[in-house]
């Protein structure tokens, strides 16, 4: 009988497929993040291998998984995964792309409201000290209305974020390797521009593209610098994009006004200084922590498990043989 491992928990929505088929199900149901020592025992024997993004799946982990016939990664990116050496093994690996961008788009409208309205920072103002009333100049913030948005990746996510800020009347500029068509660019209200001249004039910035090795610091100090003092940094897509140490100096030296981030380089840890930032707005990877996008994402690895048990097609897959 095959068996299929699954390296964390998971919505119920993909465990259920799963029993109706004839597969061994192995879950890891502990709280903690699985180690490398308990992955490769468990995977040591596994035919599909099902994992959070969460979990490294490096040439080592590949290495004491000799049956592996599926790799179904558990989020839109993969860059927890050798996946150069997975195509090597002849072993593809999938994502759940798309049914994150709904999610992440929300998400990222919530951390610019949020930001930009002060809404965390008025919120641990009450549960603490508190205030003495209503004042024209207290706790004031700034009006979305008028502010220049600058989407850096608008892909399908960067895509819907322009959807929904365009409603806040927000001129929009983009920058990524291919321009859209000029329909589209229409029916978003966004400009096409080089990444410095979007850098100079945005008053928000938000990143919506893939890790790899060109995207990694693709924000450092020398950009920074070419931001507006006023300008707030949004990043919801990878941490390693952004030099997380360059940024909490530019915060430091007051070079960009403050940073909403629900990724960070050396996910999950946080540098204190981050946190004791009060322009800084922090939330735990909940990008696409919903109900629903997260039973879609379920949905899909689940059946791509089904489809290359049963020798048809799968779908995702990011390293084609």
């Amino acid at each position: 009988m095959a068996k299929v491992f699954i390296a964390g928990k998971i919505p119920d929505k993909a465990t259920a497929l799963l029993k109706a088929t004839d597969l061994k199900i192995d879950m890891y149901t502990d709280d903690k993040l699985i180690d490398a020592t308990t992955l490769k025992r468990h995977v040591a024997d596994s035919d599909f291998l099902i994992t959070p993004l969460s979990t490294p799946v490096d040439r080592d982990v590949l290495d004491h998984a000799p049956k592996l016939k599926l790799i179904a990664n558990f989020g839109a990116g993969t860059n927890n995964i050798d996946t150069i050496y997975a195509k090597k093994l002849g072993i593809p690996v999938t994502n759940t792309p798309i049914v994150s961008t709904v999610s992440t788009a929300e998400s990222t409208t919530g951390l610019i409201i949020g930001l930009m309205h002060r809404i965390a920072e008025g919120d641990h103002l009450m549960r603490t000290t508190g205030f003495n009333g209503w004042a024209p100049l207290f706790f004031l913030g700034h009006e979305l209305q008028g502010k220049t948005l600058g989407i850096i990746g608008l892909g399908q996510i960067g895509q819907a974020v322009a959807k929904r800020m365009h409603a806040f009347d927000m001129p929009i500029l983009y920058t990524q390797h291919h321009r859209l068509p000029v329909s589209r660019e229409v029916e978003l209200g966004a400009r096409f521009v080089p990444q410095a001249e979007l850098l100079e004039k945005s008053d928000i910035v938000t990143l919506h593209l893939p890790l790899n090795e060109h995207t990694k610091h693709l924000l450092g100090a020398k950009e920074f610098a070419q931001m507006k003092p006023s300008a707030v940094l949004i990043n919801a897509a990878r941490g390693p994009i952004i030099d997380e140490v360059a940024l909490t100096q530019a915060l430091k030296e007051h070079i960009i006004a403050g940073a909403a981030l629900d990724v960070y380089e050396h996910e999950p840890e946080v540098s204190d200084e981050l946190k004791q930032m009060q322009n800084v707005l922090l939330t735990p990877h909940l990008g696409n922590a919903t109900v629903e996008a997260r039973d879609a994402m379920a949905t899909i690895v689940a059946e791509n498990v089904i489809a290359a048990a049963a020798g048809q097609p799968i779908k995702y897959i990011v390293n084609e043989l």
